[in-house]
């Protein structure tokens, strides 16, 4: 996995920038410490830091690629779960390969499909192509939004990087926060509205959507969203198709040419990875899967149970570990780390985020890149899988607000009186509109439409703030979580709410 950076000026000429370039591509390291790279061709400049997983060798990018004296270059970061079903397709249409990398078979799905190569790739990516025939930048994001893209465009030009930190090092880019970047960090965060960067101007490509920037302007078109469909199949079907497509999901991400772990919480979604890898490993092989939890000193003293944790992990931990017979590590930090932790979390974000949620995570991921380069984890099982409190209490389901955060009192309570007092307006707008924009059927009951709607909120509200905290905190490690119920998602082309 890797942080993608480019700039496209008609303007300018790029050579003369470098130290700028130069300082963006190096805010991306840690996402990438393998290998960088810098592609110029007049008008556009590509950036690239990997973190090498398939292909360690040859995977280097920026990449370029002919085929019939057509060339394009891709920097990309993601991962592609049907490589090998792309590959051969596109052998059959006269392409060759020289590498085995995943980036090489997005680059001819574009150089094949074009625009549309999306809708051909089951996978987590941001990348961008720059195709040198027809003058254009293509970028494109996954359907779930697993990889970050952010952009700012402006009179002539455009930048796009993975990351905010590298768009402010250009000094085009002004660090500047508006009453929006107020409301949104105040009065919504950690979550955050799709789109919005936070600063004023800077943008962020949405989930499911791709854009061609041609020197003038830039184009947008949304491939993917959720689309309401009726559930037509009996419980025992249904059963059947679920265990089918996790299982698949967890096989495809468990091909790596560096060493691989999973988390193992002792909750469902982590048990049935590590069950899957384990016997997966026991199939081919290999040696047992290696297991990861977290605890904390004194949890056991002071653990108090929640809707969201009812009994401590441990309780099931050393179950599964039992049944899989991994070789379990766990990892315990004290609170004066996780204090410690707190600034560094932080501006791995780029955002105010989850305080000390995000500051464990940074320091487990610490703790297991000693030995590993990859961890399977079940980010997001409880967003699509229906598994928080508010999706069954009936009490919360139907409150006219976010779920997560039903009163905005204690926000109101730090800020001078006053101030930002629009701001429950604006948060209430925000929840309507996605409300509003849920796709329903004309047959749902009243109990059917809302929980659509609850779907909704929870897609593309807490699962994004999940999702960046998830890809800032790896990256902070130099470590690739790989999310299993994501890819469930990316793999069936159109989500079934």
């Amino acid at each position: 996995m890797c942080g993608i950076a480019g700039w496209y000026d008609i303007k300018k000429n790029l050579r003369n920038e470098i130290p700028t370039i130069n300082r963006m591509s190096e805010s991306l390291s840690r996402r990438g410490p393998d290998d960088s790279g810098i592609y110029f061709n007049t008008p556009v400049c590509l950036m690239h830091r990997r973190l090498a997983v398939i292909d360690v060798e040859n995977g280097t990018q920026p990449m370029a690629k002919c085929h019939n004296e057509r060339t394009c270059t891709i920097v990309y970061n993601g991962e592609l779960y049907n490589t090998d079903e792309l590959r051969n397709e596109l052998k059959s249409a006269g392409f060759t390969f020289s590498t085995s990398s995943d980036t090489e078979v997005v680059l001819a799905s574009y150089m094949k499909w074009g625009e549309d190569c999306v809708y051909k790739l089951n996978g987590i990516f941001a990348f961008a192509v720059w195709n040198e025939d027809e003058k254009k930048l293509y970028i494109a994001r996954d359907r779930i939004g697993v990889k970050p893209l952010f952009f700012y465009e402006y009179n002539g030009g455009f930048i796009f990087a993975s990351e905010v930190n590298t768009l402010l090092k250009n000094p085009i880019v002004k660090p500047e926060i508006d009453e929006q970047g107020l409301y949104e960090i105040f009065l919504i965060g950690p979550g955050r509205t799709l789109g919005q960067g936070i600063y004023k101007n800077i943008g962020e490509l949405l989930p499911g959507e791709y854009a061609i920037y041609n020197g003038e302007k830039l184009t947008r078109k949304r491939y993917f969203t959720l689309k309401a469909r009726e559930h037509t199949s009996d419980v025992y079907k249904t059963i059947y198709d679920v265990r089918e497509l996790i299982t698949d999901s967890i096989e495809r991400q468990l091909v790596s040419d560096v060493p691989l772990c999973c988390f193992l919480s002792g909750g469902l979604d982590s048990s049935i990875i590590s069950y899957v890898a384990a016997k997966h490993n026991e199939r081919k092989g290999m040696k047992p899967i290696d297991t990861y939890s977290i605890d904390y000193t004194d949890n056991e003293k002071y653990f108090q149970k929640s809707l969201f944790q009812p009994t401590p992990d441990s309780d099931f931990i050393g179950i599964m570990v039992d049944a899989i017979k991994s070789e379990h590590h766990s990892v315990t930090i004290d609170n004066y780390s996780l204090f410690e932790a707190l600034i560094p979390a932080v501006d791995a974000r780029s955002f105010p985020g989850m305080v000390d949620v995000d500051s464990s995570l940074l320091l487990f991921c610490k703790k297991i890149k000693e030995d590993f380069t990859v961890a399977l984890s079940g980010e997001c099982a409880d967003e699509l899988f229906g598994g928080y409190p508010w999706y069954h209490n009936k009490e919360i389901l139907f409150d006219e607000n976010f779920p997560w955060s039903r009163s905005l009192e204690v926000r109101h309570s730090i800020l001078k009186k006053g101030f930002l007092a629009h701001g429950d307006e604006y948060v209430h707008q925000k929840y309507l509109d996605t409300c509003n924009n849920t796709d329903k059927l004309p047959t749902d009951s009243k109990l059917e439409a809302r929980m659509r709607e609850m779907f909704s909120l929870n897609f593309y509200w807490f699962m994004q703030t999940l999702l960046n905290r998830k890809d800032t905190k790896e990256y902070s490690d130099k470590i690739l979580h790989r999310m299993k119920y994501i890819i469930l998602c990316c793999y069936s082309k159109e989500l079934i709410l």
